[in-house]
């Protein structure tokens, strides 16, 4: 029973974290430098995992976020993991399981000053599982996931335009935090509302068209 719900249970006590971490954070953002406090408009999640808040104060929050980013990621990373067992195509199963741990490794490693790349990394092999997973759910009968998946994809590639080309970045925090809660349904429900079978009536041309 406690196997069946790993992920989910992963994912509340990361959330229960992260929320911890933003009442610690001292405070600043990229509205205003001298705000108090987390600011769910104007700062990023990434803020809380810096050694200094934007401020300059200490930032107490970072013990809590970085350990609710590892509880997020090794819950993705079980998530992919899994997930890619209910794939009838050996190779795009190997993509969306060893993308989309990498992923995660990359994820977690955001909160240390390598953050960019890590970004860069963590960021382009997630897209690539989920383009693949996506790919899946189009092939089969699961048509309210095809509406889902293209938005989950849709929001992530604006949070990336955003961010590589510094355009809109008033938004981009709360676009993040979307591309977030997203995600997490995203997971939680192809954890829970799809099986393998799902994806057994996907005919063997398709299936060998991506190995």
């Amino acid at each position: 029973m406690l196997k069946k719900h790993t992920i989910l249970l992963g994912i509340i006590i990361a959330l229960s974290l992260l929320y911890v971490a933003t009442l610690y954070y001292p405070g600043g953002s990229q509205h205003s430098l001298t705000s108090v406090g987390y600011d769910w408009r104007n700062n990023y999640l990434c803020n809380l995992f810096n050694a200094k808040a934007v401020n300059g104060a200490g930032n107490t929050s970072r013990p809590w976020a970085i350990t609710g980013m590892l509880f997020l990621s090794v819950s993705f990373g079980l998530f992919f993991f899994g997930f890619s067992n209910k794939i009838p195509a050996a190779g795009a199963a190997k993509i969306v399981r060893y993308c989309g741990v990498g992923a995660m490794v990359f994820a977690f490693l955001v909160a240390t000053p390598y953050h960019d790349p890590m970004v860069t990394a963590a960021g382009t092999l997630a897209l690539i599982s989920m383009f693949y997973i996506t790919v899946f759910i189009f092939k089969s009968r699961l048509h309210l996931f095809k509406v889902f998946s293209v938005i989950c994809l849709l929001v992530f590639y604006c949070c990336n335009y955003i961010y590589y080309t510094r355009s809109y970045l008033d938004i981009l925090p709360i676009l993040q935090k979307v591309l977030f809660a997203l995600a997490i349904t995203w997971v939680l429900c192809l954890q829970y509302f799809t099986t393998a079978a799902d994806f057994k009536s996907i005919k063997i041309a398709v299936i060998k068209d991506l190995q």
